[in-house]
């Protein structure tokens, strides 16, 4: 089984816990207690292939974005949130994107751009959908909204993130890919609290 890490990054707020959650265990979490960092496992199948993700869900306060950027090293792959309610948290979710690329030294990097709270009424929504494709066009980046209230689309941008990853990682392919993979990672741990 191959061993796949996925950081949960965004601004505070914007639901990182409650897709994480719903994902984890098909629940919604129906209090927000903000997170400073939390590492969960789940085996999946995606494609008629077997990992074993490591789910980092980052801090999304100002005053935790020290264990975020830790984070932001070793993931092999992300999922960028935004609350569809929220413009900053997508004005930030930019931001973030640009970090990621700059940490990991590269053009482009397995992400996934995910509104949440899609569960809202409609007149609650304040970043237009047409905004967020054309900037996930403009950076050749997948685009979902999702609701972890509901579970709309929560399973299929874990899967994406992990297709992303398999896109630009041809090598976790190969038989023995786990095995080679954690010798490469023996170094680098994420931070857990």
């Amino acid at each position: 089984m191959t061993d796949i890490k996925i950081c949960v990054v965004g601004s505070g707020g914007v639901g990182k816990s409650c897709v994480t959650v719903r994902f984890l265990k098909q629940k919604f979490a129906e209090y927000y207690d903000p997170t400073i960092e939390e590492s969960y496992r789940k085996p999946v199948t995606v494609d008629e292939k077997d990992y074993e993700l490591e789910i980092v869900d980052t801090a999304g306060q100002d005053e935790f974005a020290s264990f975020r950027d830790s984070s932001l090293d070793y993931g092999d792959g992300f999922l960028l949130v935004f609350g569809i309610n929220s413009p900053s948290s997508f004005a930030e979710l930019q931001e973030l994107r640009k970090k990621i690329l700059l940490m990991k030294e590269a053009d482009s990097y397995p992400m996934v751009i995910v509104g949440n709270k899609k569960d809202l009424p409609p007149d609650q929504r304040t970043v237009s959908e047409a905004e967020v494709q054309a900037f996930c066009e403009s950076i050749n980046c997948p685009y979902y909204e999702t609701s972890a209230k509901t579970g709309l689309n929560v399973e299929e941008v874990f899967f994406e993130v992990v297709r992303q990853i398999r896109k630009s990682k041809p090598e976790l392919n190969k038989p023995g890919a786990a095995v080679a993979e954690k010798k490469e990672k023996k170094g680098g741990k994420c931070t857990i609290l």
